[in-house]
């Protein structure tokens, strides 16, 4: 064990020699030398392009930034918002039914019936049965049935695309089969 110690001791001593002072200026010479010697190269910036200003050749049009232009926009702008606001006006003047508070993939259709000649579908919605006949309203985007079929319910929804535009689409509630 002491023999352990000491060569552990000696090992340390030289490790601790070595890192003298004279290392340090050795390196910082040799930083000095390379420092020296690295001339960085540069290569020159091309000329700038000459600058040719255009001719505005539309002169007889209507200018982009006229009062004319932004008139023509905003009526253009009104004609379209008037006819989006005839599809969808009628529509929030109604009362609402009480399926509407239920996202369409909410309900399930279970089945369907004749009653006094006319199709009725039978929807389920949170454990609750509902009677829906053609005319009635379903789901959160203005869903009126327009037809009932055996096995399916069609809708005409309304809903806004892309560009905020109110459309018509349809949409189809598939009769659900049970599974054990």
């Amino acid at each position: 064990m002491k023999c352990f110690r000491e060569i552990a001791i000696a090992v340390l001593v030289a490790t601790l020699t070595g890192c003298g002072a004279s290392s340090e200026s050795e390196l910082r010479q040799w930083m000095a030398e390379q420092k020296s010697q690295i001339r960085p190269k540069i290569s020159p910036i091309s000329e700038p392009k000459q600058f040719i200003p255009e001719s505005y050749s539309q002169v007889a049009t209507i200018e982009p930034f006229s009062n004319q232009k932004l008139t023509q926009a905003l009526k253009r702008d009104s004609t379209q918002a008037a006819a989006n606001g005839a599809l969808i006006a009628p529509e929030l003047a109604r009362r609402r039914e009480a399926l509407e508070s239920f996202p369409l993939d909410a309900m399930t259709l279970v089945g369907s019936m004749t009653q006094t000649g006319q199709p009725v579908a039978l929807v389920k919605v949170e454990n609750l049965l509902y009677q829906v006949r053609p005319g009635n309203y379903l789901g959160q985007n203005y869903g009126r049935v327009s037809k009932i079929a055996e096995t399916e319910v069609t809708l005409r929804e309304i809903v806004q695309d892309a560009t905020g535009e109110w459309i018509e689409r349809t949409a189809t509630l598939q009769l659900q089969e049970r599974s054990k």
